[in-house]
């Protein structure tokens, strides 16, 4: 059985997340995201890909939603209350409960103020959310009679889970986004080892890894400092719900410390409304944080305030939270066109902007101008400070996360392409896993694990309990192998159950008198040349008729530059990693390998072969 996983959305792309995944039959969609810098149809999934009649219901068996940032969510009120899917959504507690904030906060920014089109509305988003299913951490939910789902605390943002999926004996595990790291408010990510036919995984940072997070934090803490101190305003674009905690909580102490007296303002009720969850939902927070709770909540910040627009003009320093992030649209963007004219102001870019957002642009270098969604152009004059407060894992925490599962597969997510081709290599050359990064749109199928319960019969268990050690000898110890299993077959006749038999039985269980297994493999042989001049015909003629004198009973068949020898039973083994290998190597040839699972016979044949190969080379 395959494993087919659809990237809808986040494919060699950030933006949009939404994966689905069809396990024996289950079709599970993780995530339904928007691109937060496409005002296009690009900006939603395609859907039409998961059913032409628009008959989502039978096309999907449920749907996840890792978290609440709205390139994981944004597009779910559209998919179920405009396209019509009625089937079961499941997300954790705290991500139920900050979801419809972020929703009607997005809605209200791009129609009430952009005027946009209103592609779901107010009362969509309630009805939405009365479908979702809320999830605990380490709560297995049996979806239907074959598909179960386990969530897994992830870090990120309040709420974020990774979603274990298993339908029989096919299990995979999709991250969302995560951090493996802990941060001043959430914890690092933790899961369970897992016996994983496919993992999906986030790759925002796939090729950065990043030091210690004092030096970061004292680097955006000076930059502030040195702004108000000279009278500027310090615009930090920030979601409400997460890096804005993060970094209050750093700010708030640092004024505290430094006794400094400057306002710093949250400028959304959206925020104020968040730090009410925040202090709600201490139990998903960092051990740090549970530990201050008990004396003061962390979340009460002394040294911040709300801010009022009539303030956006006001004279002095100040430092001001502004939604969203990455300067796509709404206050921070309002707020951004009046402050960066002066040199005396800063923006502060604490983490990751998409493609074709405000953010993006100045990231990407120091513009003295920057293009709006209206065709307005702004002067910049003011300092631009980016610093890495990202809640997503680094490079080093992708290969950490992909060691500890060890998955039979791998397909990246949620990266810009070269970095996510270069941890590609990185996962296929160093942990020996076969990983894939597809485009949106495109397919990855991978085989799927199946368990076959099988009987023993008596003989094939007595000879188990036997030891039958093998000893071999490497340049550098001495190898003991167990192959006390190697006599075994597996035997499944139609409409009976499967049976483990002895080598001995196999004759009677097939009720054959002889039964022969002849095998045959490829090897390639590197021949010495002394001159250009050799005739590696000549050789492989001298080679054959060597072998037919030399090992009685031999076929060989000369096809061009190949000498095939058969009617012996047994293989040659390539496999770098194999147990049982045996390696002969010469000064006149390449290494090859002789798989030690032969009778002796036949190893004694084999080795015959060999040698004779060795020796007229």
């Amino acid at each position: 059985m395959a494993i087919d996983c659809l990237v809808l959305g986040a494919g060699q792309e950030i933006g949009k997340s939404c994966v689905v995944v069809t396990i024996n039959g289950k079709r599970i969609m993780f995530d339904c995201g928007m691109h937060m810098g496409c005002d296009d149809h690009n900006r939603y999934p395609d859907f039409s890909l998961l059913s032409k009649s628009g008959d989502f219901d039978n096309a999907i068996s449920c749907i996840i939603i890792t978290h609440f940032h709205m390139d994981h969510v944004g597009a779910l009120p559209y998919f179920t209350e405009v396209c019509g899917y009625n089937g079961p959504v499941y997300m954790s507690y705290p991500t139920k409960a900050l979801s419809p904030l972020m929703l009607e906060d997005y809605r209200r920014v791009m129609v009430d103020r952009r005027g946009e089109e209103e592609l779901f509305t107010t009362a969509h988003i309630a009805n939405c959310m009365e479908k979702v299913i809320a999830l605990d951490l380490k709560q297995t939910i049996q979806v239907d009679q074959d598909l179960q789902i386990r969530a897994y605390y992830a870090g990120h943002v309040l709420g974020a889970v990774m979603v274990y999926a298993k339908v029989g004996d096919a299990a995979i595990v999709y991250t969302g986004d995560y951090n493996m790291t802990t941060d001043r408010h959430l914890g690092a990510a933790k899961i369970d080892r897992l016996q994983l036919d496919l993992l999906i995984s986030e790759s925002t940072y796939a090729t950065t890894i990043r030091g210690s997070k004092y030096p970061r934090e004292r680097e955006f803490l000076q930059a502030v400092h040195k702004c108000v101190a000279g009278g500027g305003k310090a615009l930090i674009p920030s979601f409400a719900l997460g890096r804005a905690q993060e970094l209050c909580m750093l700010l708030d102490d640092y004024w505290e410390r430094m006794n400094i007296k400057v306002p710093i303002y949250f400028s959304s009720g959206l925020t104020i409304q968040a730090n009410m969850y925040y202090k709600m939902l201490i139990s998903w927070t960092s051990q740090n944080v549970k530990e201050k709770h008990a004396t003061h909540n962390p979340f009460d910040f002394k040294n911040v305030k709300d801010f009022d627009r009539s303030l956006i003009h006001a004279p002095g320093p100040c430092v001001l939270f502004a939604t969203p992030g990455m300067l796509c649209a709404g206050f921070s963007l309002e707020v951004f066109k009046h402050w960066a004219p002066s040199p005396l102001n800063l923006v502060a870019l604490p983490g990751y902007s998409v493609a074709g957002t405000v953010g993006h642009k100045l990231m990407s270098g120091k513009p003295t101008t920057v293009d709006l969604y209206n065709g307005t152009k702004v002067d910049v004059r003011c300092k631009i400070h980016q610093v890495a407060f990202s809640p997503h894992t680094d490079a080093k925490g992708i290969m950490d996360l992909t060691k500890f599962l060890s998955p039979k597969n791998v397909v990246l997510v949620h990266g810009e392409k070269p970095s996510m081709m270069s941890l590609k290599d990185k996962i296929t050359s160093e942990l020996d896993v076969p990983c894939f990064v597809p485009a949106n749109g495109e397919t990855v199928s991978v085989s799927s694990t199946t368990f076959i319960k099988a009987n023993a019969s008596d003989m094939f268990l007595k000879s188990c309990s036997s030891p039958n050690f093998r000893f071999s000898n490497s340049s550098t110890e001495l190898r003991v192998t167990d192959q006390r299993t190697a006599d075994g077959v597996l035997v499944i006749e139609k409409s009976k159950k499967a049976k483990i038999v002895h080598l001995d039985e196999v004759s009677e269980v097939l009720h054959e008198k002889n039964h022969v297994v002849s095998l045959a493999c490829c090897c390639p042989v590197k021949v010495k040349k002394e001159s250009d001049d050799v005739d590696v015909d000549l050789i492989i003629k001298q080679l054959s008729e060597k072998i037919s004198e030399k090992v009685s009973g031999a076929e060989i068949h000369e096809t061009g530059n190949c000498l095939q020898v058969g009617s012996f039973k047994g293989s040659l083994c390539l496999k770098e990693k194999c147990a049982h290998r045996r390696e002969i190597s010469s000064s006149s040839s390449e290494a090859v390998f002789l798989c030690c699972n032969w009778s002796v016979s036949d190893l004694e044949l084999g080795w015959e072969i060999i040698n004779v190969i060795k020796q007229n080379l």
